[in-house]
């Protein structure tokens, strides 16, 4: 009797996957809502670091869909869930104590319809659009999540030097966002040519999609990778970032850049 995992059924393997998928993050939400709820970590801290790690679990779960078309609005559909829930919880329709405070800045649930939704946007539109061969998509994911996350832990710790154009953003935490947002997505990116196709290649390190084949990028890529995070963490460092959101100007400055380079 074929199954959902029977060779040819794409479709229904991919559908077990976008669950399997939705199961996981759903699972990381609740498990820092409860996290919230208890009180382990500072609001502030709580908030980051769902911040950072949704979207980074999210993207370890794109080699296990099929090469389909279908494929990535499928996977797009597992962060469009969560946008659901935002508009949901911040339009005040559904009462969800833990999760307003595990992501909003001063515990309005009408904070979830800003950044958080914007956050989930992001990551579902990338995600359709650019999917998992394209570097855009791992740079504008990458910067958003462990970019712009670990820039505000870092500037609010070490950031008593502030620039010069934006009183409330520091050095520190520009300067973490632009390596973070970098190594993660060269984390995430690259392969190693010799593993894949037995060619020569400076590279001598298998990075995370290179097991599946995913990827096949040069020091150039890295470069433009490098272009991208930087000039993200520089869009997200000026005040125009602080009246709009982050969670826009710096994934969107990092397709349109990205767009350039790759």
């Amino acid at each position: 009797m074929p199954t959902i995992l029977s060779p040819g059924n794409e479709i229904g393997y991919d559908v077990a996957v976008a669950v399997l998928t939705a199961a996981a993050v759903l699972a990381l939400l609740r498990f820092w809502d409860e996290i919230a709820k208890r009180g382990v970590f500072d609001q502030k801290v709580n908030r980051k670091l769902v911040h950072i790690s949704v979207g980074l679990v999210f993207m370890l779960f794109w080699p296990l869909f099929s090469d389909a078309s279908w494929a990535p609005y499928l996977a797009a559909f597992v962060p469009g869930i969560n946008a659901v829930r935002m508009i949901l919880v911040g339009a005040g329709i559904l009462k969800n104590d833990a999760m307003v405070k595990a992501m909003s800045r001063h515990g309005d649930y009408r904070e979830l319809l800003k950044g958080p939704l914007y956050y989930a946007c992001i990551i579902t539109t990338s995600t359709a659009v650019f999917w998992r061969a394209s570097p855009i998509a791992v740079a504008a994911i990458c910067n958003l999540c462990a970019g712009d996350g670990v820039a505000d832990i870092v500037g609010r710790r070490f950031g008593a030097v502030k620039l010069p154009y934006n009183k409330m953003k520091s050095y520190a935490g520009t300067m973490s966002m632009a390596i973070a947002g970098f190594l993660s997505s060269v984390v995430y990116a690259f392969t190693d040519n010799d593993f894949r196709n037995n060619h020569t290649c400076a590279l001598q390190y298998l990075y995370y999609y290179s097991i599946f084949g995913l990827c096949d990028y040069s020091w150039r890529t890295i470069a433009g990778l490098l272009v991208v995070s930087l000039t993200a963490s520089v869009v997200e460092s000026l005040p125009i970032s602080t009246e709009l959101d982050d969670n826009l100007t710096a994934p969107l400055s990092s397709m349109l850049v990205g767009g350039f380079i790759f």
